[in-house]
């Protein structure tokens, strides 16, 4: 069998058809797409679409599909996979060197591409659209999102909170604004850093440009949204120590995190070319391991679902604002952005990834912790 009619049988169980009519179907361009993704798999997949080689006028909706009916494992093992595992298993790629590529890959690409993409606060994590009452657009989302974290945590004014990447500061804004707390964080984004300095100078925030390993200082409360992806096993417990370290002994930490329902060291090959380099998204068992002897688990709240929701709001944001971007980036880069929006999507979709919220104390609450949703 070929590579068409492999690719071809690979998406049937998936009820998606090459060259038909359905709007998750693929639409192939350039007749090469065929031996690319049979030998690249999900990265020659990706880049075959940045290089404009197929079309598809829902990949989110592909992409759950595929995904739920496993399609990518009918690929054979290709060389790209076996390096990226391989490297992953004999190297910390998350070390104290490495730590700083994600930022010059990703988070230092521009700020006006994450203000024409996420909400008006620049909140690079998911938003809470299922609370009560549901969030009906992205601001209202990540607001919703921002508050449910100072509750769960009980934040007062005046205390102290420590963010462990702590992003474009739109949670150290919100807490210091409606919360009265003072905070502090840490980023590897000097990008990040210049925004947060600027938007919110007049308010108790602090962002340093440092790796969470050498934040220093005790916190009333922890938090990390969204950085947690970027840690990798080989040094989960060391985060955790580290958070533990931050930490007041009665205080409470917030750990927001993408989760895989399986153990891994490796996230997918293209995701940690263009996207996420050395990303891992972590198990609960991974993580369970990670905090033993360290935290008690008080809550753990899964809403993976409103992940689905985030990345098509930001997606169809950041189309809408694409005129006022192509300048400075090219079709090729805008057919990589959509594609890694609307491929999350899809994941969130088919429930292959989650998101998790933790809440941890170090000794346990005495009489126990009041659930906030």
């Amino acid at each position: 069998m070929g590579a068409h009619e492999t690719i071809a049988a690979m998406l049937e169980p998936a009820g998606i058809t090459l060259n038909g009519s359905n709007p998750w179907d693929i639409r192939v361009i350039d007749d090469r797409f065929y031996a690319r993704v049979f030998a690249e798999g999900t990265l020659g997949l990706g880049e075959s679409y940045m290089d404009g080689w197929w079309e598809c006028d829902q990949i989110d909706e592909m992409i759950a599909r595929g995904l739920r009916a496993d399609a990518a494992k009918r690929l054979p093992i290709n060389a790209n996979l076996i390096f990226l595992l391989a490297s992953s298993w004999l190297t910390n790629r998350q070390n104290k060197s490495k730590a700083w590529q994600v930022a010059d890959v990703h988070y230092d690409l521009g700020n006006d591409l994450f203000e024409a993409t996420f909400d008006s606060r620049v909140t690079g994590s998911c938003g809470y659209w299922s609370g009560n009452p549901p969030a009906k657009n992205l601001d209202e989302s990540q607001d919703a999102k921002l508050d449910l974290i100072c509750r769960k945590i009980g934040v007062k004014k005046g205390q102290s909170v420590f963010d462990i990447g702590c992003g474009w500061g739109a949670f150290m804004g919100f807490a210091a604004e409606k919360y009265g707390a003072e905070v502090h964080g840490v980023t590897v984004s000097k990008e990040q850093v210049a925004y947060i300095k600027k938007r919110y100078a007049n308010l108790p925030v602090h962002p340093e440009l440092k790796d969470y390993r050498d934040a220093t200082g005790t916190y009333d409360h922890v938090v990390s949204m969204g950085m947690f992806e970027h840690v990798g096993p080989k040094n989960y417990r060391t985060y955790f120590k580290t958070a533990h370290r931050l930490l007041k002994d009665d205080g409470l930490f917030l750990l927001h995190t993408i989760g895989s329902p399986y153990s891994t060291n490796s996230i997918d090959p293209w995701l940690d070319k263009y996207i996420f380099p050395n990303g891992v998204l972590p198990s609960l068992a991974q993580v369970g391991s990670a905090i033993e002897w360290l935290f008690v688990v008080e809550d753990l709240h899964n809403f993976g679902a409103d992940y689905d929701k985030t990345l098509v709001a930001w997606n169809d944001k950041f189309e809408s604002n694409w005129q006022a971007l192509k300048g400075r980036y090219d079709e090729r880069f805008r057919r990589m952005w959509r594609y890694y929006l609307l491929a999350c999507a899809g994941g969130f979709r088919a429930r292959a990834i989650q998101l998790w919220q933790f809440v941890l104390s170090k000794k346990g609450i005495p009489g126990g912790y009041m659930t906030v949703r």
